[in-house]
């Protein structure tokens, strides 16, 4: 005889306003110098952050439907997976980091088109593949995950939701992310550097949907129709992350992440937006 149970699963997000400016958390602006990983544990660790804030939010009670019966997740990933922006971490590497802070900023804020500051920052910066190697290897994108990112996607994971890495940074720096994460590489949608024979900076793919205005849209939409998913839920901190809910066939639901940085107007326009960590609690039936 078969016997059924019911089996309590928790999924954890990590969501945190912090008191400080909305500012990325892992460059000196006035120096131009990566801050040490350490400096970034102030930012608190999974377990400890069940809440006792209250959750904002548009539509919270929908947002928190939608997570328990997603068919797949869809992560921004700088300041949202890792605790920094990847973009960032590299202009201040090559010594333009204000500038291009700055550029990061009116991007996410969403005064400037995306596609127009991705271009700039990078017209500015003009990265080789020998200082991104350099980079990469001082300062590995892999060692400032959020906190609590990893449990998060491993328990979405077991329970058969599909999670993707929707990003406008780039590839190069986000594949050494995902392996950690164990998202496979083709749920990677980001952006991709381009080299010339010599490793000087050759510009970067345009035909990739992410390094346009509405491109994590336009992805998540694709990958509903691909897949013939039902729902889908984006999770970021960008203006450009709930863009994806605001076309049609796009994000079901918008959670807002501020546990980095926050956003005025995707704090206005978020599905939810939690102060604290919230606890979503499915129960799934389960043959044994």
């Amino acid at each position: 005889m078969r016997l059924f149970y019911q089996k309590s699963i928790y999924i954890y997000l990590f969501y945190r306003s912090l008191d400080a400016p909305a500012r990325v958390p892992g460059t000196d602006p006035r120096s131009g110098m990566l801050r040490p990983v350490a400096a970034l544990r102030s930012v608190p660790a999974l377990g400890r952050m069940f809440a006792a804030a209250s959750t904002m939010g548009t539509r919270v009670e929908h947002a928190k439907h939608a997570l328990r019966n997603a068919d797949a997740v869809c992560f921004d990933v700088d300041s949202t997976v890792i605790n920094v922006e990847g973009i960032d971490e590299l202009a201040a590497y090559l010594g333009c980091g204000e500038a291009v802070a700055q550029m990061t900023a009116n991007a996410m804020g969403g005064s400037q088109p995306f596609h127009e500051a991705l271009a700039g920052r990078l017209g500015l910066m003009k990265p080789t593949r020998q200082k991104l190697e350099a980079m990469m290897s001082d300062h590995p994108m892999d060692q400032v995950l959020t906190p609590g990112i990893s449990e998060l996607v491993k328990s979405l994971q077991l329970r058969k939701k599909r999670v993707y890495l929707v990003s406008g940074g780039f590839r190069q720096m986000i594949n050494p992310v995902a392996d950690v994460l164990a998202v496979p590489h083709s749920d990677i949608y980001a952006n991709n550097l381009l080299f010339a024979a010599d490793g000087g900076y050759a510009g970067f793919d345009e035909k990739e949907p992410t390094s346009r205005a509405g491109g994590k849209a336009k992805v998540v939409a694709d990958l509903k129709a691909k897949h013939g998913y039902t729902t889908v839920v984006m999770v970021g901190d960008g203006a450009t992350d709930m863009e994806a809910r605001d076309i049609p066939g796009g994000a079901d639901a918008f959670i807002g992440f501020g546990g980095i940085a926050t956003r005025d107007a995707v704090k206005a326009g978020a599905a939810a937006w939690p102060k604290g960590l919230v606890r979503v609690r499915v129960k799934v039936r389960v043959k044994g």
